[in-house]
């Protein structure tokens, strides 16, 4: 049996419906030698149920990683991922993004040592949201910006993103004024790399936890490249009742002592020794 080459490690927590949508789409992926990783921060046991469905359904493997809910943990659920994912690379992204048939494989293409990639997404409004189907991701034409448009899509420069092809892409790719962070919902970089700066910071909830850990890795060495207009995926909306002023604080000062002391790696991370 071949060796599992990319590990996906998707963070989820009680969405189940954008959920399936989101694992639908990796069974339409042109790069097929992958796992999922479900970095699941203490979801009610519909989220199980669907994730045990799934895996019926669709032809690569998921892992379930899972802990009790006790308030915003994702930076912890994601350590346990990484330590349980089998890939020497991982791709991270979230629960409500849908990924485009060549999102893995542009990942794959555009990896390199001692980088890792910057990718970002493409917002829907809660209608069209709701609207897409398990046959519109797997006939891809929730990706067609006429259907979009057809469904209510307004008009947009961010169109680029769904429409950007060949030398256009590469264009928009150098020119965006974003700058190539690491972002929890669309970015990759090798396993060892990771485990290097041990991982995320556990201190961190809601707001900034996942730069941090590629401002880490920039302190490594590791430099970031900008895959923004080439790795897709359609972010569904949702509500974010677990945003906190406090929490977003806190994450500032810890990454403001990640940039002024050079940090490459946290003592607050996979390995707590």
């Amino acid at each position: 049996m071949e060796a599992i080459d990319i590990s996906v490690i998707i963070s989820t927590y009680n969405s189940p419906k954008w959920l399936q949508k989101v694992l639908w789409s990796f069974d339409q992926q042109t790069f097929i030698n992958f796992e999922v990783v479900i970095a699941d921060d203490g979801s009610k046991d519909d989220t199980k149920s669907l994730i045990e469905l799934m895996k019926t359904k669709v032809d690569y493997p998921i892992q379930h990683v899972w802990h009790k809910d006790n308030g915003f943990q994702k930076t912890i659920i994601l350590n346990k991922a990484i330590v349980a994912s089998k890939g020497n690379y991982l791709v991270f992204t979230d629960g409500d993004c849908i990924a485009r048939a060549d999102f893995l494989q542009v990942h794959v293409t555009h990896r390199a040592a001692g980088y890792f990639l910057s990718g970002g997404y493409f917002k829907l409004p809660m209608s069209i949201s709701e609207l897409i189907s398990e046959d519109d991701i797997k006939t891809q034409r929730c990706f067609d910006i006429d259907w979009l448009k057809s469904n209510g899509l307004k008009s947009s420069f961010k169109n680029n993103k769904i429409t950007a092809k060949g030398v256009k892409q590469k264009l928009l790719n150098t020119l965006t004024p974003t700058t190539a962070t690491w972002n929890g919902h669309n970015s990759s970089g090798y396993k060892s790399d990771i485990v290097a700066a041990n991982g995320f910071d556990e201190r961190m909830q809601y707001g900034g936890e996942d730069r941090e850990l590629g401002e880490r890795l920039f302190n490594a060495g590791i430099k970031a490249k900008q895959i923004r207009y080439s790795a897709i995926c359609l972010h569904l909306d949702h509500a974010r009742g677990y945003v906190q002023p406090e929490m977003i604080e806190k994450n500032l000062k810890i990454r403001a002592t990640t940039k002024s002391e050079k940090r490459t790696t946290t003592a607050f991370g996979i390995n707590k020794t």
